[in-house]
């Protein structure tokens, strides 16, 4: 029994309690982070600025021909079906996926967590800079534009409401971070899979989200261009972070090692 509930805990804590707190720690620390930022930019001086940068966005599509938000963000309208799936997809993608898979990854594949933790770690510092330094509103509260607000239209609660703005930054559409997270999920579990029906549905996963970001009204394409580069510098860092402690945070596709109860493993993690 002893041994049994050893290799439970060994599983579901690979590197004790301790390491859990302060994956837990680190992810706080970011989040309060945002909530900062989010205050900082909570004032009408804020909020016009948050609806100019959005405006020179819509200028910059329209100048490259890729203004196309309004016409997928209408015709996703017209069907039922579409609305409820993307709006479903919109407010689990960020948080409750998100999660999971952070907690799939540590349990199923705990030698790679760490590389995918630093990309996250580097991905919402850049986040909080852009949303600092360029506070832009999202498509959807620009109704001028043809624009709808599928999640509210969807869920019947508004954006705007209070309990809402008071967890999200209704001005934090730059970079799309739901495209950042979904890469940043993706492509290692899409690496990591071994059955290919799953490898495939990760691989696509950062697609079906950035059509859903742009159906919902809720990120232009700029955002998405933005959030992508923020994956792939969050990657770069975490990459050349992984050359400074090769054996805690390089991410590999070989077999997980298996964990003696020795502490040698625990050592190796931070």
């Amino acid at each position: 029994m002893r041994a049994r509930v050893r290799t439970l805990q060994a599983r579901l804590l690979p590197h004790g309690l301790l390491d859990v707190v302060r994956q837990v720690a680190l992810f706080m620390v970011a989040y309060y982070g945002y909530r900062y930022v989010r205050g900082a930019i909570d004032d009408p001086t804020s909020t016009a600025l948050a609806f100019e940068h959005a405006r020179d966005l819509i200028s910059i599509e329209r100048s490259l021909g890729i203004f196309v938000e309004p016409a997928i963000n209408t015709w996703s309208e017209g069907s039922s079906a579409i609305t409820a799936i993307a709006s479903w997809v919109y407010i689990n993608a960020q948080f409750s996926v998100t999660v999971f898979s952070l907690v799939y990854i540590y349990l199923r594949f705990n030698r790679n967590f760490y590389f995918v933790r630093n990309m996250f770690m580097v991905a919402m510092g850049i986040a909080l800079l852009g949303y600092a330094l360029f506070p832009t509103a999202p498509p959807r509260l620009m109704p001028e534009w043809g624009f709808i607000d599928s999640v509210s239209v969807y869920t019947g609660v508004s954006h705007d409401s209070v309990a809402v703005t008071a967890l999200f930054n209704p001005y934090a559409a730059v970079p799309s971070m739901h495209i950042a997270f979904s890469l940043m999920i993706g492509i290692p579990l899409s690496l990591l899979a071994t059955w290919r029906p799953v490898k495939i549905f990760w691989a696509l996963y950062p697609l079906l989200v950035f059509f859903v970001i742009v159906a919902t009204a809720n990120h232009f394409i700029a955002d998405a261009v933005l959030g992508a580069l923020t994956a792939g510098c969050a990657a770069y860092a975490a990459s050349w972070m992984a050359r400074v402690r090769p054996q805690a945070w390089a991410f590999g596709r070989t077999p997980e090692l298996a964990f003696d109860g020795s502490g040698s493993e625990k050592a190796l993690q931070i």
